[in-house]
């Protein structure tokens, strides 16, 4: 099936499903996000003026919280250590339908220039540094809440009901704190109590036109995989390098085998593969071979086999390489993200809600992406899916598109109100659309 027949088959299908919604009613939410706007913003430039590192988003979920309590819903908090949930019980019985924002902010130095640029200043890993929302979490929220404002207003036209899920720590939290994030709130039964069908979640992305909306069916977003080797030499002078065993040369000869298990030993028509080594540590004196070298990296695929495969070539080319180098060395693979998985299915049956709520010459099917996300533990708890919101500014420099997690990362807040339609859009259409 050639991808624009499958495309327009999708959209019909989609379509279909939808058809029960009244269309006065989808008239109505789509009026009532543009109204909201001036909230969202609002509350927006209030989290990025003061935002918070992972697991620390105290302030912030104390504020989501008392939001949704003065709506009227079930809300738990602490969940998840920060994490806020709103339970909102619609009118008609029907599913239960998810969606999330992610809370936590970065350990940038923000120099944008924005009026509301964030002041904040913290200690991380031993170093003093600013606090910013540099990758469009505080966006998230905001969109969530006025979703949430506009769906309780509407509560006597759902049939079902909506968990709003307000997660910390989506950047990872220090490893010394151990499970965190959606993998925590998971553990934590979010998904249950009452069972979720259906989760749905979005991405601002500040280097796609605002407006518009990305995603695919099946893997949108990378597994991510923590690397950590330690190469063992033996010390010696700087000027006599044959008395000992040289970890530094070791460390290099595996960084370069590391891309031939990618280049030379991946099925890589089947799937991407990423393996990057970010940081070695090695010595502190020029003329001094040390004994040991320490490197860290990540890894990055899209198929359970491949993934499984790689990670046992990893730890083979790197034990023998130092092996024939008169040296030892040891790979330690740390699981992380899952892939962010859109089930092909539910997919295909909201397809015609995001062509509606953005327009369908804005709608891209976009390819997948090495980045990662922890939606991804959601999605394997219910059927998922999991959008990208174009928010970056019409007016800007092609060639200055600020990238996510820097300090000159910025959006463009008229995006969020098509935020706002496609996640009310979502939620309602699977509703009426739910067999």
């Amino acid at each position: 099936m050639n991808r624009l027949f499958s495309f327009a088959l999708l959209c019909l299908i989609s379509v279909n499903a939808i058809s029960q919604v009244n269309p006065k009613l989808l008239t109505k939410l789509d009026q009532e996000a543009k109204e909201i706007e001036p909230k969202v913003i609002e509350w927006r430039r209030h989290f990025h003026q003061y935002p918070e590192l992972s697991n620390r988003e105290t302030k912030t979920g104390q504020k989501i919280a008392e939001f949704l309590k003065s709506l009227g819903m079930e809300v738990k908090y602490p969940v998840a250590k920060t994490g806020v949930v709103g339970l909102l019980k619609g009118a008609k019985p029907g599913p239960v339908v998810a969606l999330r924002a992610d809370m936590d902010a970065l350990p940038v130095t923000e120099r944008n220039g924005l009026p509301f640029i964030s002041k904040e200043r913290v200690s991380f890993n031993g170093q003093e540094t600013g606090v910013m929302h540099a990758c469009g979490h505080d966006g998230h929220m905001a969109i969530l809440m006025g979703v949430a404002e506009i769906l309780t207003k509407n509560k006597a036209e759902l049939k079902g009901s909506v968990k709003f899920i307000f997660q910390p720590a989506e950047e990872g939290a220090p490893a010394n704190e151990g499970t965190s994030g959606a993998e925590l709130m998971v553990q934590k039964g979010v998904m249950e109590n009452p069972k979720v069908d259906a989760v749905f979640g979005l991405h601002i992305q500040s280097l796609l036109p605002s407006g518009k909306i990305a995603y695919r069916p099946e893997g949108l977003m990378a597994a991510v995989d923590g690397l950590n080797i330690k190469v063992t030499g033996k010390g010696a002078h700087g000027a006599t390098p044959w008395d000992g065993v040289d970890p530094i040369y070791v460390a290099s000869q595996i960084v370069t085998g590391l891309q031939a298990v990618v280049s030379r030993q991946t099925e890589l028509t089947k799937a991407g593969v990423v393996v990057t080594i970010g940081s070695i540590h090695a010595g502190n004196r020029g003329n001094i071979i040390p004994e040991t070298a320490i490197m860290e990296g990540t890894i990055r695929t899209f198929d359970d086999n491949m993934q499984k495969k790689l990670h046992e070539k990893i730890k083979l080319t790197v034990a023998k390489i130092a092996e024939a180098n008169g040296a030892t060395a040891e790979a330690t693979i740390t699981r992380g993200y899952p892939v962010t998985y859109n089930n092909p299915a539910l997919t295909q049956q909201m397809a015609g809600t995001l062509q509606r709520v953005a327009g369908a010459e804005n709608i891209i099917i976009t390819e997948a992406v090495t980045m990662a996300e922890d939606f991804s533990f959601f999605q394997q708890k219910a059927p998922g899916v999991f959008i990208f919101l174009g928010a970056y500014p019409a007016d800007m420099d092609l060639e200055k598109r600020p990238v996510h997690h820097t300090a000159d990362f910025m959006i463009d807040e008229k995006s969020f109100v098509t935020g706002v339609k496609a996640l009310v859009g979502l939620t309602v259409d699977y509703m009426y659309g739910k067999k």
